[in-house]
């Protein structure tokens, strides 16, 4: 799993150099809001998949910042497992995070880097040493990259904070231009 975070970090910094001055059509600009499915992979144990949502508005432009732009974006996992040892836990993070979207010649690219807040709400039945039921408040990560298919369609991928260590997904744009 270490080794695919390293791949899209890589990914994601040949994408952001690759980036120039010239104009190129942005894939999420200003006005722009996306909301899609993920699923996740790995990051909690023996995790096999997460299933969440994220939702994305562009709030600001960033001219002075390499012409990128600020959006908030809204983040909810939910991870459960059990054995037959009667041993179970439930895992859902909900975060917030500032993502920056670094402009690049590609308008089917969009990446991103983002930071925030998430709060856990954390359950399991017989809990042995180590583990308790608990909720708080935790510092998120992330780094992603969606990948436009049509201008309202969009294949992406976020590398972090959350329920899993790598998730995938497609999303959807609900506002802004088509």
């Amino acid at each position: 799993m270490r080794r695919m975070m390293r791949v899209v970090a890589v990914a994601a910094v040949l994408v952001a150099a690759s980036s120039s001055g010239a104009s190129a059509q942005r894939a999420f600009g200003m006005g722009a809001a996306d909301i899609g499915p993920v699923i996740g992979l790995g990051g909690i144990g023996s995790a096999g998949l997460s299933f969440g949502g994220r939702f994305e508005k562009a709030i600001k432009e960033l001219p002075n910042l390499g012409d990128g732009v600020l959006a908030i974006q809204v983040s909810a996992d939910y991870y459960s497992f059990s054995n037959d040892a009667n041993f179970s836990f439930r895992y859902i993070p909900i975060g917030v995070t500032a993502n920056y979207h670094i402009k690049v010649n590609n308008e089917k690219l969009d990446p991103f880097v983002g930071a925030g807040l998430g709060y856990l709400i954390f359950s399991c039945s017989s809990c042995g040493s180590g583990l308790s039921s608990g909720s708080g408040i935790y510092f998120v990560g992330r780094a992603g990259l969606r990948y436009y298919l049509a201008s309202g369609l969009a294949l992406y991928g976020d590398v972090g904070a959350g329920a899993a260590t790598l998730n995938l997904g497609v999303m959807f744009r609900i506002s802004g231009k088509k």
